[in-house]
């Protein structure tokens, strides 16, 4: 399972965590505006905005699990499994395969009111990228620095709604999880109050009591309740470090251990890497299970003018700092 945010201090922030019990090989990938990308059933686009992101590189092709174009529009795919559907071919669409929307979007869109108009003729299908890599179930969130949208692809249609929580996570639907968020619109990051009685002293006794029931667990509605929670509540400087590092804390509230999620019999879901993106300088930093330190990769000091993919290795192997 995966949980993305937004963050906004002087710069826009998106990213996501990563959860599953193994990697596929995943490589920081910049995309230059050259590159060609050959779509299943639109032919190509030769041209087009230049983006980086977290991707499986696949006979030279970016599966993209989430990323930013050098606009700042930022999207990440998170599982939707049980609930998405993809159509068939439609002649008069726009149909694009799962595995190319992402490529899609951040190519062609520099803002959520252009991907909007854009989605107006889509359709997005299930042609796999191959038989070894079949259609994944995703729904998205697609955010810029003014407003975030989530699109998921059902049995009953294309629903795009508005994402004013700036999260996302799984199951259920994205209308769902908002509505359940209103089971928690008594927490507090403040201290409460005694409405219990007014015959009774009923005192706080430990500091963070007014958020006493938000959710711990790692189940996908908790982890959407949570850091809206966290996100909503953040408070820090506006400068890159204390920006990029307030993010890390947002998503780490629900990083995933190895151990607490068992998938089968010895395997374990973790939280395999987390991402956070600044979409006005066009830097990809990450976090991996294995190496908490802060790696980045910054686009801007790439050729975007190329035509060939730049990959990057994901670093591992935990950094300790011995101070004697």
């Amino acid at each position: 399972m995966c949980t993305a945010a937004t963050y906004t201090t002087k710069d826009f922030y998106f990213g996501r965590t990563l959860d599953y019990e193994f990697s596929y090989g995943d490589e920081i990938t910049i995309t230059p505006r050259n590159y060609v990308f050959n779509f299943r059933h639109i032919g190509t686009l030769s041209s087009h905005y230049a983006i980086i992101g977290m991707a499986h590189v696949a006979g030279d092709y970016p599966l993209y699990y989430d990323g930013i174009n050098e606009k700042g529009l930022g999207m990440a795919g998170l599982n939707f499994v049980g609930n998405a559907v993809y159509n068939e071919v439609e002649e008069g669409k726009e149909n694009i395969a799962q595995f190319e929307f992402i490529p899609w979007i951040l190519g062609k869109c520099a803002t959520v009111k252009e991907t909007r108009a854009l989605l107006a003729n889509i359709n997005l299908v299930k042609t796999p990228f191959s038989e070894m890599l079949p259609c994944a179930q995703l729904h998205w969130i697609i955010a810029d620095k003014n407003e975030a949208i989530t699109v998921e692809a059902m049995a009953d249609g294309l629903h795009i709604w508005d994402n004013p929580a700036g999260v996302l996570t799984n199951n259920p639907p994205f209308n769902q999880q908002m509505f359940m968020l209103n089971n928690y619109m008594h927490l507090s990051a403040k201290q409460p109050e005694n409405y219990f009685s007014d015959q009774l002293e009923l005192k706080a006794y430990s500091r963070g009591m007014g958020a006493l029931g938000l959710p711990g667990d790692l189940s996908s509605a908790s982890r959407f309740a949570r850091v809206a929670f966290v996100r909503d509540h953040s408070v820090s400087g506006d400068t890159e470090a204390e920006s990029v590092s307030q993010f890390f804390h947002i998503l780490g509230s629900v990083d995933q251990q190895r151990g607490c999620c068992e998938v089968e019999p010895g395997k374990y879901e973790i939280t395999l890497y987390t991402s956070c993106c600044n979409g006005d300088k066009g830097i990809y930093y990450y976090t991996t299970y294995e190496n908490h330190q802060i790696s980045a990769v910054d686009m801007n000091h790439e050729d975007l003018g190329g035509n060939t993919l730049v990959r990057y290795p994901v670093l591992q192997g935990e950094k300790i700092h011995m101070q004697n």
